[in-house]
């Protein structure tokens, strides 16, 4: 019988997952059922949000079960199929599991096609032109709102998402400040385009940094991080500012102890918009966003950031680097 590779979660991360917490199994190779097809995983999207998963509480997605394969965003190919919808051949990004074959139908989370342009890596349409870059056009454009000649401020900027939104941003014609984590960061997106870059770790008062670059304030904040940078950033924004909440690393390795934010008075003051979302939300606008994000590589305009591992089995080790804080751009593994 044909088997295929699995990463399983054995044991809840306390704080920062280690090795240890996951382990590498074989399972039978699943057969995909009317409706469904069979994709073999090509490429692997390492996320933050996975750590909430991993955590016996609530998200967005229910917790991963132990014994259970880690929930991921997937690229793959369709090798089998039963739904004529999705042929044999078809390129699919979709939430799946970390297992290098699995079985989808075609009300999967996120599933889309994907159709790579001349010229482009695959792993990029896991990247800025995946997932990633929709997410960063999502959160900047529609729930942000931002326009041209605007300020906007984006947090963990050297990451993925951020690392994105700023040249975005930049692209539409706002002025961009990112937050970073050292001074290898803080020159990896100057580099990129950005305006200014702050090392919130070389630094005592990042309201204080970020007043003197833009003292007029803050139009737009792309928040990847909450807790302690949330409440400095808030009494920069100027009036009807808005907040888009992408995510809240500073607390996915210790969600029993998040941060309180005691600045949130600042919300009614300047009457800010603050929203938290995810991509799928915005199902009608991804294809512009999609134009747009193929638009501006082309152009030389938007440079994909990532760091690629090579093999299935370095799936674990590669999350563990990201949510260590040892990673510039997209994580992503080729299996």
């Amino acid at each position: 019988m044909e088997t295929i590779r699995q990463i399983l979660l054995v044991r809840r991360p306390q704080g920062v997952p280690v090795p240890e917490d996951f382990a590498l199994a074989e399972a039978p190779m699943p057969v995909p059922g009317d409706g469904e097809m069979l994709v073999k995983m090509r490429v692997g999207s390492l996320d933050a949000a996975i750590r909430g998963f991993l955590d016996d509480r609530p998200s967005y997605l229910p917790p991963v079960a132990l014994g259970a394969p880690i929930n991921g965003m997937s690229l793959g190919e369709i090798v089998a199929s039963r739904n004529a919808d999705w042929p044999v051949g078809t390129l699919v990004r979709t939430m799946a599991t970390w297992s290098d074959h699995y079985v989808i139908d075609g009300n999967a989370l996120g599933l889309e096609a994907v159709h790579p342009q001349p010229g482009n890596d695959l792993h990029h349409y896991m990247g800025a032109l995946g997932p990633v870059g929709l997410t960063a056009w999502v959160g900047l454009f529609a729930v942000g709102e931002a326009k041209p000649g605007e300020t906007v401020v984006v947090s963990a900027a050297a990451g993925a998402t951020g690392s994105t939104v700023g040249q975005i941003a930049k692209a539409r014609g706002c002025k961009v400040i990112g937050l970073v984590g050292s001074a290898q960061k803080a020159q990896t997106i100057l580099d990129l385009g950005f305006d200014a870059a702050i090392d919130y770790r070389a630094t005592p008062d990042i309201a204080a940094e970020i007043a003197k670059i833009v003292p007029d304030g803050v139009d737009v904040y792309y928040d990847n991080v909450g807790g302690e940078t949330l409440e400095a950033i808030l009494p920069l924004m100027r009036l009807h500012g808005r907040i888009a909440v992408c995510g809240m690393i500073g607390q996915y390795n210790d969600a029993d102890h998040p941060h309180g934010v005691k600045t949130l008075w600042q919300l009614v003051v300047n009457r800010i918009r603050m929203q938290g979302f995810i991509t799928y939300d915005y199902p009608q606008v991804l294809d512009q966003a999609q134009r747009e994000l193929d638009a501006w590589a082309a152009d030389g305009i938007l440079r994909p950031l990532a760091n690629v591992r090579q093999g299935f089995e370095k799936l674990p080790q590669a999350f563990i680097d990201l949510m260590s804080g040892r990673t510039i751009g997209k994580t992503l593994v080729l299996i």
